[in-house]
């Protein structure tokens, strides 16, 4: 098969960084990022957060579907260079990313705590020697133990 083995897609060879930074010398202010072993999740997410005034153009590409690696392009005005951009739309991802997983976590123990509410009021007889309420309705009369086993 043509494919490289899936570790290659995640594995950073020995001597290769993972981002290289090669200053364009047709354009004043632009630079190509070279990041290796990412995708268009990377690339978009990094474009989309470059919608910085400073910043005259940014965009991505993949080279190659077997290559992987995303080549970032960012052109910015005089009042910055391109690398502190990069650095400001990572710094800015960061914040943003803390910032969901703190909400995350909140409604996870919101939810939690709710859950166990309604299990806690919706099972008042567990552990104790009361009749199950849903029992009586058959005319069946049988307590609830957790030893025994009781077929109905």
């Amino acid at each position: 098969m043509n494919a490289p083995d899936f570790y290659e897609m995640f594995t950073l060879p020995e001597g290769v960084k993972k981002v290289a930074v090669h200053l364009d010398a047709k354009q004043p202010n632009a630079a190509i990022f070279e990041v290796q072993k990412e995708d268009h999740t990377l690339g978009n997410t990094l474009t989309k957060l470059l919608k910085d005034p400073r910043v005259i153009f940014a965009g991505y590409r993949s080279p190659h579907p077997l290559e992987h690696k995303i080549l970032i392009r960012v052109q910015t005005s005089q009042e910055t260079n391109p690398t502190k951009a990069v650095r400001d739309a990572i710094s800015s991802l960061l914040a943003e990313l803390h910032d969901l997983r703190s909400r995350f976590e909140f409604d996870m123990a919101r939810a939690t705590a709710e859950q166990e509410a309604r299990e806690s009021s919706q099972m008042p007889y567990a552990g104790t020697d009361h009749h199950h309420p849903y029992v009586g309705d058959t005319g069946v009369d049988a307590t609830i133990d957790a030893n025994v086993d009781v077929d109905f």
